[in-house]
């Protein structure tokens, strides 16, 4: 199934010129929502908690955060920047309450409509815009004129013109320089959950531990290890972002690509793949939901004890050594 890549000037932001955007949460996705909207000549309002470094943060960057109500009554566009475990609470108890007919509410992920969490009248348009990148990512890439690709999406069209409330959205964000497609709130959440655990996170993570840990245990320095199993991983995620596999494979050695090619596939093999595939039927049954939404009920026990666990590997310890002995003070940027 191919779809229709959309870029300016058909990707516009006329349809929210003169509407009031309300960005509800300062986080990474929020701020850069927040700020790129502005600089798009769209009217902000930002709804963040009072004494928070997030609500410093906004007012730092020249916003008034007003509480979430106060947002929710103002607004013709609420952007939910929130928590995936969070939002649903907010929705009922703050935002409820306070729409209206005729409003948007917009999604940057699709969880909470999918997953039937969060349930809009049906006066009200629904509409999803997800960059593909992180918020730092979606706010430098604006402000070098560059923008970021987005997933674009209509789950409810109450006024007939979500879609084109969508469409702004993401042109205010940069994202009709880059590229924007249509979806479907199922697909954008079903493929990103599968993508962040089962490659991009848990996958990644996993791998690293696993290749390090086999270097240590076989006797190599645990310096050794860190570099090639932890370090030079965005190295070669430069390459894949900017070309591809086929791109990756055309800039590393005869070395490298010949065991890549050959020893890659006994590593990711049918039992790999079939792990997958329970991992995405997970997904799609409501599995994955049902247990992290019990594991915040429990406080986030689970997820605490196993990240708490994760700190003191091998690998953090000899990472944050070398990592300070590389760079110190001059850190690369996060």
């Amino acid at each position: 199934m191919s779809v229709k890549i959309l870029k300016e000037p058909e990707v516009r932001i006329d349809a929210l010129l003169g509407k009031t955007a309300a960005v509800l949460g300062f986080g990474a996705q929020g701020s850069a929502h927040a700020l790129n909207l502005r600089d798009s000549g769209c009217r902000v309002i930002v709804a963040q908690r009072g004494g928070s470094p997030r609500h410093r943060a906004a007012v730092e960057a020249g916003f008034d955060p007003i509480d979430i109500p106060a947002a929710a009554g103002q607004a013709d566009l609420l952007i939910m920047a929130l928590p995936d475990d969070a939002a649903p609470d907010v929705y009922r108890d703050e935002i409820q309450p306070h729409l209206r007919a005729g409003q948007t509410l917009g999604f940057i992920h699709g969880f909470n409509i999918h997953y039937q969490l969060i349930k809009p009248p049906g006066d009200v348009d629904v509409i999803l815009v997800a960059p593909k990148a992180q918020g730092r990512g979606v706010r430098r890439e604006y402000e070098a004129g560059r923008g970021v690709f987005a997933l674009v999406a209509v789950e409810q069209d109450a006024s007939g013109g979500a879609r084109e409330t969508a469409l702004a959205w993401a042109a205010g964000l940069g994202c009709g320089r880059a590229g924007v497609a249509d979806t479907t709130f199922r697909i954008e959440t079903e493929t990103d959950l599968f993508g962040e655990q089962a490659v991009l996170c848990g996958g990644l993570t996993s791998l690293i531990k696993a290749g390090f840990e086999t270097l240590v245990e076989a006797g190599y320095p645990p310096e050794a290890a860190y570099f090639e199993c932890c370090h030079e991983i965005k190295l070669i995620a430069d390459l894949l972002y900017d070309g591809g596999i086929a791109f990756m494979r055309g800039q590393i050695s005869s070395t490298a690509r010949f065991g890549d090619v050959t020893r890659g596939p006994r590593i990711i093999n049918d039992r790999s793949r079939d792990e997958m595939r329970k991992i995405l039927a997970e997904i799609r049954s409501g599995q994955f939901t049902r247990e992290f939404l019990a594991d915040r009920a429990d406080g986030a026990a689970r997820v605490t004890s196993l990240t708490a666990a994760d700190r003191m590997h091998a690998v953090e310890i000899i990472g944050k050594t070398l990592r300070d002995a590389m760079w110190g003070e001059d850190r690369p940027s996060m």
